[in-house]
């Protein structure tokens, strides 16, 4: 299955839930499978922070670069592409594809970097309904998401309640606790104090704050996995023996350095911040004094909410809390919580079990 990039460009002006508006804009997309004669059967998919709209398929002449979800959307697949018409978007602020800090603003000429406005998980919903709008779809069969994905698609289910008919919120919080706000801000932390940051304007200055977009990815790297999980891939295991000195000697350590250059070098440190703000600000609760069923009762949705085991940066009970305040709200959710030892990543990852919880409410939605 082969992916094509698409592009659409928007002039009517975004207002950003920051205050400020967006003249014009493009956004980055793909699309699987066949719309239907009544266009009943499509499905949006929402992707995480270092994602992109390329979700599944590879694309011509370039066979080694699939999509992030490819063991989930296709035929046959949990995501049934012979069945639904599969829509992939690239979320406002990234930093491939859409408008960001690493495009040309139009206005002035040059690229945004940090001038480009702080985003949400709302203005990105919003602008996801444009796009709809502009491919004729009335009604999504469902939404799904994972992680930051999955606040995406829980937000879809309260912004635009009669448009969603399945909402899939898959490793995903009602908000972001403290801790998970902390690693955040060290991470943060990490790109604006390298000194090649220049105040987000690096590009200017023809350098990248490469080292502490490094250091960013290994914090952030270090929560999506089990602590079984590196205790059983890496343990204390040691590259060439004790050489004393601050080389990466441990495997972690080289994984962990490894996993940083290569972040490094294909994503945008301007698109770090804000998507880990936009993951900051996710509170749709505080709009009701903290009471998600409250918020929840527009939705109209019916639900799947998944949790994994092993997940501690959204753990279980996070999820919990979402189908408590669903419940409260009185309306009709399923839930699984998936044993697997693979800690946050495993949205990602082949999991039976999972995979099968997924496919078989899927093939439940009567079109």
């Amino acid at each position: 299955m082969y992916a094509t990039p698409q592009f659409a460009h928007f002039t009517e002006p975004l207002s950003l839930s920051c205050g400020v508006t967006l003249r014009a804009y493009d956004l980055a997309y793909e699309t699987h499978g066949n719309l239907n004669l009544d266009k009943s059967n499509a499905i949006l998919i929402c992707h995480a922070l270092n994602a992109s709209h390329h979700v599944a398929g590879a694309y011509a002449g370039d066979e080694t670069n699939v999509g992030w979800w490819d063991n989930m959307v296709g035929s046959g697949k949990p995501v049934d592409t012979d069945k639904f018409f599969v829509i992939g978007v690239n979320n406002l602020g990234s930093c491939f594809g859409s408008t960001g800090p690493a495009t040309i603003n139009n206005e002035t000429g040059n690229m945004w970097g940090a001038d480009f406005p702080l985003v949400t998980v709302e203005d990105w919903v919003d602008s996801h309904a444009r796009l709809l709008d502009r491919l004729g779809i009335e009604n999504l069969a469902a939404v799904i998401g994972g992680s930051l994905g999955g606040m995406q698609a829980l937000a879809w289910s309260i912004r635009y309640p009669t448009r969603v008919g399945h909402a899939l919120v898959i490793a995903a919080a009602p908000n972001l606790s403290a801790q998970n706000i902390a690693f955040n801000e060290v991470a943060r932390q990490a790109i604006m104090t390298d000194p090649q940051f220049h105040d987000g304007h690096y590009a200017a200055h023809n350098v990248l704050p490469k080292n502490g977009l490094m250091v960013a990815r290994m914090v952030g790297h270090i929560t999506y996995i089990s602590d079984d999980q590196m205790e059983e891939k890496f343990g204390r295991d040691l590259r060439d023996g004790l050489k004393f000195s601050f080389a990466p000697e441990f495997q972690i350590e080289s994984y962990l350095r490894y996993q940083g250059e290569k972040f490094s070098t294909y994503f945008d440190a301007n698109t770090y911040l804000r998507v880990t703000k936009a993951l900051d600000y996710f509170d749709p609760a505080s709009a009701n004094n903290g009471d998600l069923a409250t918020t929840l009762m527009p939705a109209k949705a019916r639900f799947l909410v998944i949790s994994f085991t092993t997940d501690w940066r959204f753990s279980p009970s996070r999820s919990r809390e979402i189908v408590k305040a669903l419940l409260d709200a009185d309306k009709e959710v399923t839930y699984a919580e998936i044993d697997a030892p693979h800690g946050h990543d495993a949205f990602l990852l082949d999991d039976k079990q999972y995979h099968s919880v997924v496919k078989q409410y899927l093939q439940g939605i009567t079109l």
